[in-house]
């Protein structure tokens, strides 16, 4: 049984062409509409924007949008690498307790009347030391606020030079200061607009806020006063613009795609992957021409979580959770639904391109086993006809189709509760949710931050422990792994970790994700990362010769 349930959406949904964002982005129109588009980006956005806040940019749409306008201390690049960013080098030291960064003396914020006369300033150690007073604040509730636990202390010893003292080693730290929570933000700006500064965002950037109309569209433009230049001293950013629309509806963006009214689609959906590609993952003939398909790996893990203090008594039971993850084919789903292009979850948690993924066996098809541990189950608890219902939204429901089909081979009555996108986030979070589809997104390339989830120290709303899972052993594995310098040693505890994941069963782990993206060929300069940052500021536009094939 699929049980839908709706919110009251805006009754009014805005269909447009991004050029009408032109007439916002440039003062008068002109013939030259060609010239005029390949200097503005313009993607959709289906989930909207909730903030433009760094301190909020917890889901991926916000997270995109904050990187165009603000920066931080480093940065990744597309390999993962930790690079300078407004820190234009540090050194670690005290035995990886301190470390000591040096800024840049030529990073400007955007420009605001509340700057004085010049209308902007520099960026100085004191505005790193206030915005990270200002992710710690309680009166500000920034979901980021758990970066802050593994400092002790931080200061501005001068103009240019900010100083953070560690707990304890925490081998992922530099890693950790690429999320974009720890951007900078100026104290004069952020104060003066208070919680409304969400949408009225001061960076950096190499784009600054232009326009956002919530729900419809938001329109950014470039940074003149940017620092970061190309290899042959060329300023960055190349584009004149970035226009996000919010379609809701996916089959309604890829028809902008399709017509040229949007440069890139994220991701494949299922109302239109068959169209865009054949079953083997390849691009279908008709678009070869005019469409890039980029992909590479991608830290996701699309997952099913169980809430281990749920009422219900099925999924107490480690027999009934056990059976969940032998009762369906893995392999068959991403193939079919999936179109092979993602790689089903048969280890562990963490997913595959970081170190300390468990190659060892997880779960794998075995209907017999599934079946047989759910006869065990019956027996064992007097209880003939067990019951779970799952809950996901809309873009899921084609995945949990399938494993419900499969589970109730087994002898388990299995429900869909499909529920708006921010109902599924809100209700995991509050523990309202016995089975929940789920995916977890690195923070930074460490799997200390996926095994996180599992921390007991970690329930919500302290941590990311959406699943309430408790084990003794696996706490003292993860607080060791935290003090433990050689990388060797530490991949070995979180393969140890991992291990205990799949024997105690909190999580159905799905497929570790890939990153896709489709751009019209006339787009340069977006390639893909394994966190699926949308990086904007060295790609450029030709004027398209043609669009799509019929």
């Amino acid at each position: 049984m699929i049980k839908y349930r709706f919110i009251n959406l805006q009754h009014l949904i805005v269909y447009f062409s991004i050029s009408c964002a032109f007439a916002i982005l440039l003062s008068c129109r002109s013939n030259e509409n060609s010239e005029k588009d390949r200097l503005v980006f313009r993607y959709n956005e289906h989930t909207n924007i909730l903030s433009l806040d760094p301190a909020f940019a917890r889901v991926i749409g916000d997270i995109w949008a904050v990187n165009q306008l603000f920066n931080g201390l480093v940065q990744l690049d597309d390999s993962l690498n930790v690079k300078p960013d407004i820190a234009k080098r540090w050194e670690i030291k005290d035995s990886a307790l301190t470390y000591s960064f040096v800024l840049r003396n030529d990073v400007f914020f955007h420009k605001h009347e509340l700057f004085g006369k010049d209308s902007t300033r520099l960026v100085h150690a004191q505005d790193f030391e206030y915005s990270f007073n200002r992710l710690s604040d309680g009166k500000v509730a920034s979901p980021g606020k758990w970066v802050m636990n593994y400092i002790e202390s931080f200061k501005a010893e001068n103009d240019s030079v900010f100083t953070i003292h560690l707990k304890q080693p925490f081998p992922a730290f530099l890693g950790l200061l690429t999320n974009k929570y720890c951007s900078v933000v100026p104290k004069e700006i952020a104060e003066y607009y208070g919680s409304d500064f969400r949408r009225n965002p001061i960076g950096t950037g190499p784009f600054k806020f232009k326009l956002w109309e919530e729900n419809v569209k938001l329109v950014l433009r470039r940074n003149p006063l940017y620092y970061e230049k190309d290899s042959i001293d060329q300023q960055l950013p190349y584009l004149e613009a970035v226009a996000i629309t919010f379609l809701p509806d996916k089959q309604s963006e890829f028809l902008q795609f399709i017509q040229g009214n949007l440069d890139f689609l994220n991701y494949l959906d299922a109302s239109y992957k068959d169209e865009l590609l054949t079953t083997t993952g390849s691009l279908q003939p008709k678009y070869k021409k005019n469409v890039k398909m980029i992909t590479a790996p991608y830290l996701n893990t699309e997952y099913l979580g169980i809430y281990m203090e749920s009422s219900k008594k099925e999924l107490a039971s480690n027999l009934f959770r056990k059976a969940l993850n032998y009762g369906f084919d893995r392999e068959k789903m991403v193939t079919y639904l999936r179109n092979g292009i993602v790689t089903p979850a048969i280890n562990g948690f963490i997913p595959k391109g970081l170190p300390g993924f468990n190659n060892l066996k997880g779960y794998t098809y075995n209907p017999q086993k599934a079946t047989q541990l759910i006869r065990e189950y019956k027996a064992l608890s007097g209880n003939p006809t067990p019951e779970i219902t799952i809950t996901t939204d809309a873009n899921y429901v084609d995945v949990c189709e399938f494993i419900q089909r499969e589970i109730e081979k087994t002898g388990v009555k299995v429900n869909i509760d499909v529920v708006p996108s921010s109902t599924l986030r809100q209700s995991k979070a509050t523990g309202k949710l016995d089975i929940f589809r789920a995916s977890w997104i690195a923070d930074y390339p460490d799997a200390e931050n996926y095994l996180s989830l599992f921390y007991s120290k970690n329930f919500i709303p302290n941590g990311p422990n959406y699943t309430h899972f408790k084990d003794s052993l696996f706490d003292d594995l993860y607080e060791k792994a935290l003090t433990e310098v050689v990388p060797e040693t530490r991949y070995e505890l979180y393969q140890k970790m991992d291990s205990l994941i799949i024997a105690k069963a909190p999580v159905i782990p799905l497929y570790y994700d890939q990153a896709i993206r489709f751009t019209r060929k006339n787009v340069t300069g977006l390639g893909s990362n394994p966190i699926n940052l949308l990086n904007l500021k060295t790609v450029k536009k030709t004027i398209p010769q043609t669009y799509f094939e019929e």
